[in-house]
């Protein structure tokens, strides 16, 4: 969620981006205390910044709970005119960012925040956010597919960390299966990619879970706000 620092002082209203650029150069800027004359300097959500060592404002930080539809792009903007996240919280008057991302055609449960601490801390690899996934795929897996899948799959560039697998549902007529798949990493196409390393094409994927969250009653394109105790939780994840 880092943003450069000139646009955070000029989005406060303390100055326009030009002036709050003289004022950075100036020397009249400090992030965490310290001092910032170089432009272009990114800062944090949760950064300090005073201008003439008076605080300036922020905005409040929230995190909502999105169900994210099939055919949206899961970042700010689409260079391609496609419907983003962002386009779904056109309402609300903060400027959000989606935690991660899921794929165009993926659906399910993404975060959406302006915490920069709180988004940084889930997408650190060392605290192994569980993310569950249902996926419709084509073929049924064999006992030594889901070992290999339980055991770490090798890929392209990585082995992926063991994952959580459960059938749910297998349809010998159609030869396919509904495969509940719970991963720690948030690699590109990551779900996908395991299937296919051990043969199998996936027709749907959706995520259900990210960590104790869960899509409730939501329909395809809601979201609600997290509660206090839910980012709290979520925060002691460290």
């Amino acid at each position: 969620m880092a943003e450069r620092l000139q646009k955070v002082i000029a989005e406060a209203g303390i100055a326009s981006r030009r002036k709050a650029e003289k004022m950075i150069v100036a020397g009249r800027v400090k992030v965490d205390g310290h001092v910032i004359t170089k432009l272009g300097t990114k800062v944090e959500t949760f950064s300090n910044i005073t201008v003439d060592d008076e605080p300036i404002e922020r905005e409040s930080l929230h995190t909502y709970l999105f169900y994210k539809p099939r055919g949206v792009v899961s970042t700010v903007e689409d260079d391609r005119g496609r419907k983003t996240v962002v386009d779904y919280f056109e309402d609300i008057p903060y400027r959000l960012y989606p935690v991660g991302r899921l794929d165009y055609d993926t659906s399910g449960l993404l975060l959406m925040t302006n915490d920069g601490k709180l988004a940084n801390l889930l997408m650190h690899p060392r605290n192994e956010v569980a993310k569950v996934y249902v996926a419709k795929i084509k073929g049924v897996l064999t006992s030594d597919e889901i070992k290999t899948l339980t055991q770490g799959v090798k890929l392209e560039r990585f082995k992926a960390a063991p994952a959580k697998v459960k059938v749910l549902k297998t349809d010998h007529k159609k030869n396919t299966q509904i495969v509940q798949i719970t991963i720690h990493e948030g690699h590109y196409h990551q779900v996908k990619r395991m299937f296919k390393a051990v043969g199998h094409l996936v027709d749907k994927l959706a995520r259900e879970k990210y960590a104790f969250l869960t899509l409730d009653s939501l329909t395809s394109g809601q979201y609600r706000e997290l509660s206090k105790h839910e980012v709290d939780k979520l925060m002691q994840m460290d």
